[in-house]
């Protein structure tokens, strides 16, 4: 019985080497390409006169620090007010969200608000419920704490000419950087994560990612497939791959900048990455073979799909592989016991929390804002941080899969003044 377990040890030892390994190509094969190759451009330099009719969705709850804020950037913004229908969606409030929007809704004609009383709660109920009621044939959405420029709306909307979009997304960018050492951090991965990963992925014709907010869809084929799905807590990841086994793409537009507002406190943070990583798991387990056995989708946006599904296992499987390594010291089995070390140097150094140290100093250099990679080694630190939240979230995602009990959206604290 221990030899048997000693040979799956080791087993484990080698698979988790050539896992990350393989992690640490892709994010070399992204760097590389943000520094040396073509960057592909989105649709928003076209001019055309003939703009579609847009609903734009925001979900609230309990918003009132941050409602008025987005809905004055959306009052200013450019796109025609003709075409316009702003939705904010006032999901269960119990603070003032509600009387603001009222507020709103009286002074601008296009501002429409949806109040929600339902018991069933969260932000794929809210956009469902408004994609009944949407005017609109594109759908943009935004996070209630995001602030969009004047001419955000129609950078998005202008890709949907090409009738072979599915959706868009743009690019977010922290407003309250500056608060403490955790938002730096934030800001870090956000550079890192869009500046390379997204762009590199799209320069590269691979799995661009709709993010959920400061982005837009069409709304035929998400009603023709149900709407969103509400047993997801990723639901704009879950969209992503539906989208494109349906035959669409996704363009991600990264001079479509939007700020939102990161975390300020680490016990905010841990619930939101634990949120994350329980919705990306769901959405893993629920496509990972429909994306192996798809005919929409080439060999590359493939294998960079599975990939990008797995992101979030991966810290589950590192946790695993540092038990490991304890494990084969304390067996003598040196020889794996050195794989195993020599794995965790390596992911310190290139894996890092999610966007690889490399990525983030290319993205910091391309952004021109060189200075704040002297945060870097701060983020070895943040790597177990996050490591352990992204590994609660699996196994919350992991429950679900096996009880099918009903997974319960928690909101974002707010700690805009």
């Amino acid at each position: 019985m221990v030899g048997v377990i000693l040979f799956i040890s080791k087993v484990y030892a080698v698979a988790l080497t050539i896992v990350l390994l393989v992690y640490t190509i892709r994010h070399y094969i992204f760097s590389f390409n943000r520094i040396f190759g073509k960057q592909r451009i989105s649709y928003g330099e076209i001019v055309d006169s003939d703009l579609p009719f847009v609903t734009v969705l925001i979900p609230m709850h309990n918003e009132e620090k941050v409602a008025k804020d987005i809905l004055i950037s959306l009052v200013l913004s450019t796109y025609p007010k003709d075409k316009l229908e702003i939705t904010p969606i006032d999901d269960n409030s119990n603070d003032n969200t509600s009387k603001i929007l009222k507020n709103f809704a009286e002074k601008y004609e296009y501002i429409k608000p949806l109040f929600r009383n339902s018991e069933k709660r969260g932000k794929p109920h809210s956009l469902n419920d408004a994609l009944k009621l949407a005017s609109g044939d594109i759908i943009v959405v935004f996070d209630a704490d995001y602030l969009p420029g004047k001419g955000l709306i129609r950078e998005l909307v202008i890709n949907f000419i090409d009738p072979g979009v599915g959706a868009v997304m743009g690019r977010v960018v922290p407003l309250n950087i500056s608060k403490n050492i955790l938002t730096r951090l934030i800001d870090l991965e956000r550079i890192g994560g869009y500046q390379v990963d997204q762009q590199a992925r799209y320069n590269l014709k691979l799995i661009a990612q709709y993010g959920g907010t400061v982005g837009a869809f069409r709304k035929e084929p998400v009603i023709l497939t149900g709407g969103f799905n509400e047993n997801v807590l990723a639901e704009d990841t879950e969209l992503t791959f539906r989208l494109y086994l349906m035959g669409y793409k996704v363009i991600y537009a990264n001079r479509a900048e939007c700020y939102e507002e990161v975390p300020e406190k680490w016990e905010v943070r841990a619930k939101q990455i634990r949120r994350w990583s329980c919705g990306h798991n769901q959405v893993m387990f629920q496509y990972i073979t429909k994306i192996i056995s798809s005919n929409k989708l080439s060999f590359l946006e493939k294998i960079d799909g599975i990939l990008l599904l797995n992101v979030y296992l991966v810290p589950f499987l590192i946790f695993l592989g540092i038990i490991n390594s304890i494990f084969l010291y304390f067996s003598s089995e040196y020889f794996y016991f050195i794989i195993q070390t020599l794995f965790s140097v390596s992911l310190l150094q290139s894996f890092g929390n999610f966007a690889p140290f490399f990525e983030i100093a290319v993205g910091a250099y391309l952004d021109g804002v060189s200075e704040r990679v002297k945060l870097l080694p701060l983020l070895g630190i943040n790597f177990f941080f996050e490591m352990w939240f992204s590994t609660l979230g699996f196994f919350d995602a992991l429950r679900y899969v096996i009880t099918k009990k009903e997974l319960k959206w928690q909101k974002t604290e707010r700690f805009r003044e």
